[in-house]
């Protein structure tokens, strides 16, 4: 029998998430407008970001979109065969946070063979579970620390963008809540239970899409929900107050760790007013959890609300996210 977690006071929420390290690690992004600048960047446009999941490049009358993610190399050496499926997962999850159908993965593994093979075996099981085909990579076989990355590939009929995100609509999150949280990384796998259902359950992000149901989203990564939200929000200097009493989380996972895990599918959503019941009822459709947890403001704050107490998480004048050029 599972104990009950331990319930924390919202101080003590918003100091773990301002302590987790997976926010604190996205300041070394802004290296990037740093290093390139605004000429290779392209300052705010889709080319070049900032804050979305992936980039929408303009390609013949299409929009491809085009991501990618390096593995935690702690992970790639405790776990291959999980780092390899993650490099898929997370492609996936960024191109449906763009509104994107995943089209193909690129993979660079550098590992010894068998620490190799097992990464393979991960990805190869990841890209069958999500009908996204594997098309190419690069692979140098060698005894040194292990590097794996991945890179997707996908088509947008009507993209997704942060920039598209606006006081007065709603922050809907979705999570798939029937898994459970790994001791060793904070992971919240729910493949496994989700089995054959993964493929739909990415592809449902392009449909809201099409549909306007929803105009801008975010993947819930390593920065954790509520470190996801405020790279959301940085865009525009947007604000909201979240409802914690609201957010989808499973039975049995303390607040702190939930908020600051990175759920194999977990989503931020900006749906326009009078749109929220058919955004619901869709992730409902296919049996996943979402609600509407606030109202996006122009407050440029991020604060987290249970009951009668409201505590601010950070100002965006103030805390620097990631740091890329607006």
């Amino acid at each position: 029998m599972t104990s009950a977690p331990e319930t924390a006071s919202l101080t003590e929420i918003v100091d773990a998430v301002l302590a987790h390290p997976g926010l604190l690690a996205k300041a070394e992004i802004g290296l990037v407008g740093e290093a390139l600048g605004a000429d290779a960047t392209g300052g705010t446009d889709w080319l070049g970001g900032p804050g979305d999941d992936g980039a929408v490049v303009e390609a013949a009358g299409t929009k491809v979109v085009a991501c990618g993610e390096a593995i935690f190399p702690p992970f790639v050496s405790a776990d291959p065969h999980g780092a390899g499926f993650a490099a898929v997962l997370t492609n996936v999850n960024d191109l449906a946070a763009m509104g994107a159908e995943p089209l193909g993965i690129v993979d660079t593994v550098v590992a010894s063979e068998p620490l190799a093979r097992a990464v393979l075996a991960g990805m190869r099981e990841a890209a069958l579970l999500y009908r996204v085909p594997i098309v190419g990579g690069h692979l140098t076989v060698h005894d040194g620390p292990p590097a794996v990355s991945a890179f997707g590939v996908g088509h947008a009929a009507v993209p997704l963008s942060v920039t598209r995100a606006a006081p007065g609509q709603s922050l809907v999150v979705a999570a798939a809540l029937d898994g459970e949280m790994r001791e060793d990384f904070p992971f919240f796998p729910a493949f496994r239970s989700r089995g054959e259902r993964c493929a739909g359950d990415v592809r449902l992000l392009g449909a809201l899409a099409r549909a306007g149901t929803c105009v801008a989203a975010k993947d819930i990564s390593m920065a954790g929900l509520v470190g996801s939200l405020a790279m959301l929000l940085e865009c525009d200097g947007l604000g909201v107050t979240v409802d914690l009493d609201a957010v989808p989380a499973p039975a049995g996972v303390a607040l702190t760790r939930w908020l600051n895990c990175f759920p194999s599918f977990g989503f931020l959503l900006c749906v326009p007013p009078g749109r929220e019941d058919e955004c619901l009822a869709a992730f409902a459709g296919r049996d996943l959890a979402a609600a509407v947890v606030g109202v996006l403001d122009d407050t440029g704050e991020l604060a987290l609300r249970s009951g009668a107490e409201r505590a601010t998480v950070l100002r965006l004048d103030e805390f620097r996210v990631t740091g890329l050029p607006r």
